[in-house]
């Protein structure tokens, strides 16, 4: 009996990842990308941007985790938060479990990657309704070059990789415009794709971001399964001299709310680079 798989090929490591599959759900080309919607045999339904992966059922409590709480419990209060990006809505429901958020908006590009996500996986647009959130459909380069200055504490590149629309995501423009948005103490956190596969991407970002105007900077990396390579990174950088290191530690360790991957020793141990990416890093 024949089975029937998606797989992404990666160019840049020299390998592929595949997903048995029952059956695509849904595909279709929107002005900006082509989505494709699968359901597979073990990791629930997949989402597939342009042939790569962007989520599935089973494993993206990871990245959606990951990309938020260490921002929020580095940042002494935030209150005000930006997500660019995050069509898929996961990123919004982990920012809206942090009661001291006043409000949230969210801008994707491509209305179709909420709707989808809203259809397949609803687990992920929990909080769409939320009094809180704001579901604003525009391109986010703009919407941060036009933001007031000092109007927000956070902001969260949830993108896609570096090409097509998420291209001018990654460069010292963008982050200008982040950085004069952001109050004192404020957090920009940005997906960095694989330590493994895009090292000298991840130095060119953290170079732009200080010459932005960012000064601490982090790099964590985190395990996901369904990217190239498996393992994949954010980096933070904050508005300011604080240390990028010290983060509301005992926040995090009594946290209300229930997570999955997230949590102090977690984050903490994130912190902490492993040697090739130390060094990459410092030079």
């Amino acid at each position: 009996m024949s089975e029937t798989w998606f797989t992404e090929h990666h160019a840049p490591s020299g390998s592929s990842i595949g997903f048995r599959v029952r059956a695509k759900l849904h595909e279709e080309k929107t002005p900006f990308q082509t989505i494709a919607i699968y359901d597979s045999t073990d990791w629930g339904k997949l989402m597939v941007i342009d042939g790569c992966m962007m989520v599935t059922t089973r494993d993206n409590f990871l990245y959606h985790e990951m990309i938020v709480h260490p921002a929020l419990y580095t940042h002494a209060a935030p209150k005000r938060v930006v997500i660019i990006g995050g069509g898929d809505c996961g990123t919004l429901r982990e920012v809206l479990r942090h009661a001291e958020v006043e409000h949230a908006v969210q801008v994707e590009i491509d209305e179709r990657v909420t709707r989808l996500a809203e259809e397949h996986f609803p687990e992920l647009c929990a909080a769409n309704g939320d009094t809180r959130a704001e579901l604003r459909f525009d391109d986010g380069i703009r919407y941060m070059a036009e933001c007031a200055p000092g109007s927000v504490d956070v902001v969260i590149v949830d993108s896609t990789d570096p090409v097509g629309p998420a291209e001018g995501l990654f460069n010292a423009a963008f982050y200008r415009s982040c950085f004069r948005a952001l109050a004192d103490g404020g957090v920009l956190v940005q997906q960095s794709e694989s330590p493994l596969a895009h090292l000298p991407l991840i130095q060119a970002m953290r170079a732009a971001m200080q010459q932005a105007g960012f000064g601490p900077l982090a790099t964590l990396p985190f395990p996901q399964p369904c990217y190239p390579t498996g393992w994949w990174s954010c980096t933070l950088a904050r508005k300011g001299a604080a240390a990028i290191e010290s983060f509301r530690e005992a926040d995090a360790a009594a946290k209300p709310f229930v997570t999955r991957y997230y949590n102090a020793g977690v984050h903490r141990a994130a912190l902490i680079a492993p040697e090739f990416l130390r060094e990459a890093l410092r030079a």
